[in-house]
């Protein structure tokens, strides 16, 4: 008797969770058991040259397996979702055209779901959000976030209030749509078939990786890595200069942190980025969590994966 010749395309896989879970090594593993390649979703990881403070697997230790969405940009431009979005389905097309999996693996949960959510991105005006910019310098993030309180209450509370970009983010949409931008923000429902498996950690656990990556993160270079960065212009790029990391780096490199100060901050702020992503992540019911110190972890994440895929090919 012959099989039923396939007539799905590739499942799309993805793996989300906080930072410092091995959102990286997993997605790796399961692209060489299932044959296929991985599709960064980590914002930062978008820069070249942002390495160690990024926890990016060199080329190496990617084992000959395809990556995408790595060092797409310089450390000068700023990333879009909208761009991210673009090219991340155009990469997810062409592997599956390949009849490879595509895997999609990081922690920024827009871009997560940018990627592979039904999600339509707002229009932008470069000249609207200066001038939000400039008002936000002016008042304070307090005052502009109670003006989103006032114009768009749901995006209000999905939104950090001292996150002046998104705030920022939020006014814009309003003010170019004349629709909250809460009607704008992504649906729980997937462009096509896709499993997700989440990493978790217990919290004291997460704590102690984080600080542990953070001096490791000095240790190995990153100082070195910023300098570097910074005669490629750092400076100019908003958002490579504030991530994690390097931001703390230039600081001590202007001498206004010693390198403790440094650690430490960056250490806090990582918890906090963490417990941000959790939030993000863990309501979300299409996720199948797992235990990230789980010693059978890829075997088990393998197994549902596998399981999925045959769930597919049945209902192609």
């Amino acid at each position: 008797m012959t099989s039923r010749p396939r007539t799905s395309r590739p499942l799309v896989v993805a793996v989300v969770g906080p930072t410092a879970t091995g959102k990286s090594d997993l997605g790796l593993h399961l692209a060489e058991e299932l044959g296929g390649e991985v599709v960064n979703a980590d914002a930062s990881q978008l820069y070249r040259g942002m390495d160690i403070g990024t926890a990016k697997l060199s080329v190496a230790e990617r084992r000959g397996i395809p990556h995408h969405q790595l060092d797409v940009l310089d450390v000068t431009q700023e990333a879009s979702v909208a761009a991210y979005q673009q090219a991340a389905r155009a990469d997810i097309a062409a592997i599956q055209g390949r009849g490879a999996h595509p895997v999609v693996v990081g922690g920024s949960g827009l871009y997560v779901r940018a990627a592979l959510d039904v999600l339509d991105i707002p229009p932008t005006d470069p000249a609207v959000r200066a001038r939000l910019e400039a008002e936000a310098e002016a008042v304070g993030p307090e005052a502009v976030y109670e003006r989103l309180c006032e114009v768009d209450p749901v995006a209000a509370q999905a939104i950090e209030p001292r996150n002046v970009r998104r705030v920022v983010r939020a006014l814009e949409v309003v003010e170019l749509t004349g629709r909250p931008f809460s009607a704008t923000m992504p649906r729980r429902e997937h462009l096509q078939p896709t499993t997700t498996i989440g990493l978790r950690l217990d919290r004291g656990v997460l704590d102690d990786r984080i600080a542990q990556r953070v001096a490791r993160m000095w240790d190995d270079g990153l100082l070195e890595e910023a300098r570097g960065l910074e005669r490629r212009g750092l400076r100019q790029g908003r958002t490579a200069s504030r991530a994690l990391g390097y931001a703390q780096a230039l600081a001590e490199l202007d001498g206004t942190m010693t390198r403790e100060e440094a650690q430490a901050q960056t250490t806090a702020m990582t918890r906090r980025f963490a417990r941000r992503q959790e939030s993000w992540f863990t309501p979300d019911p299409r996720i199948a969590w797992l235990d990230a110190t789980d010693p059978g972890l890829v075997p088990r994440a393998v197994a549902l994966v596998r399981a999925a895929i045959g769930e597919n090919d049945r209902h192609g």
